[in-house]
């Protein structure tokens, strides 16, 4: 659950880019490992934003596919397999083997005939919404909101109708949804023996505990409120081809933090932009769209409807053309 590279399993993971700052997460080694050029093709996992949240902070691409494209075992509300890749098409590469059907993913969509490598979707007659507050945490960070401004500036220029996106996720909606993820945390904690409790990193063992006491009525709040993300996450984009956002509101942080915030009381406040794709099983990419002053990487999150996995590759195709050159990928230390 954490947008870290922070566990109680294997050594700090860090960013490549500065060893100071922070990978994201939680598939965080597999966003650093793409950076740093471990290999070309990494996986990651993403329920609120864990793909494109790394993605964003170490200046790589995903894709968090619609829900059921890739198959994964098992299952769950929001749950999704990506790839994690320095190019667009290395990840078209990826996922023309990771969306093959298999039936132990009983979520599953049917098998679909589709052009992995197509070419960019230009973006000349599109509708393109830009969200630039998303209603809920973190507020956006200037150079943050600056770069992705800059970036829906190329889509206009090339032939995008842009307009702006209205927030749709409240304060209360985020906070029930971590009720709800802290509450099914707990069922898995506390059937751990003690000492495999003991092994759990403190910062997460205090999340979990936070949904020890809720009640049943305030689980049933928790669930409803899963379709009232969907709800809103949908009625805020339908009329649009596609809509663009930050991925995350602010930088990198600190690699030693387990969230921006570093507080377990507010651990989610910067998945406002992320986590109601998931909710609504809509497609949605990460993609490098500039540095701040410091160099730290800026994500720009290209959404499409629910199906429309190709479409916002060859979007994001485009983007990755028109954006010109990214600085130079970090080397290992000598």
């Amino acid at each position: 659950m954490l947008s870290s590279g922070r566990s109680s399993f294997h050594p700090l993971t860090r960013n490549p880019w500065n060893l100071a700052w922070n990978p994201g997460g939680s598939s965080a080694g597999a966003g650093a490992a793409a950076a740093a050029g471990y290999g070309p093709l990494h996986l990651g996992t993403d329920i609120g934003g864990s793909v494109r949240l790394p993605a964003c902070w170490n200046g790589i691409f995903t894709l968090k596919p619609s829900l059921g494209r890739v198959p994964v075992d098992p299952p769950y509300f929001g749950r999704a397999i990506g790839p994690m890749t320095r190019t667009v098409a290395d990840s078209a590469l990826l996922m023309a083997e990771l969306a093959k059907p298999d039936s132990r993913d009983y979520m599953s969509l049917p098998s679909a005939t589709i052009d992995w490598s197509a070419g960019p979707l230009e973006p000349r007659g599109l509708k393109i919404g830009l969200l630039l507050e998303a209603g809920s945490g973190l507020p956006v960070d200037g150079e943050v909101k600056a770069a992705v401004e800059a970036a829906a500036r190329k889509f206009a220029d090339d032939g995008a109708s842009i307009e702006p996106v209205a927030p749709f996720l409240s304060p209360d909606m985020l906070h029930l949804q971590d009720l709800f993820w802290r509450v099914r945390s707990w069922v898995d904690f506390s059937a751990l023996s003690h000492a495999r409790q003991a092994s759990v990193l403190p910062f997460i063992a205090d999340w979990c505990r936070g949904g020890a006491d809720v009640s049943g009525a305030m689980v049933i709040k928790g669930v409803a409120n899963y379709m009232a993300i969907r709800s809103a996450a949908t009625r805020a984009t339908q009329a649009f081809d596609y809509v663009l956002s930050p991925v995350s509101p602010v930088p990198t942080y600190r690699a030693e933090w387990e969230t921006p915030t570093n507080d377990v009381h507010r651990p989610l406040e910067h998945i406002s932009f992320t986590m109601p794709y998931n909710m609504s099983e809509q497609p949605a990419a990460s993609i490098n769209c500039g540095y701040t002053k410091e160099g730290k990487p800026i994500g720009l999150q290209i959404a499409g409807h629910r199906f429309d996995d190709l479409g916002v590759m060859r979007l994001s195709r485009w983007f990755e053309q028109a954006r010109g050159a990214q600085k130079a990928w970090p080397e290992a230390p000598k």
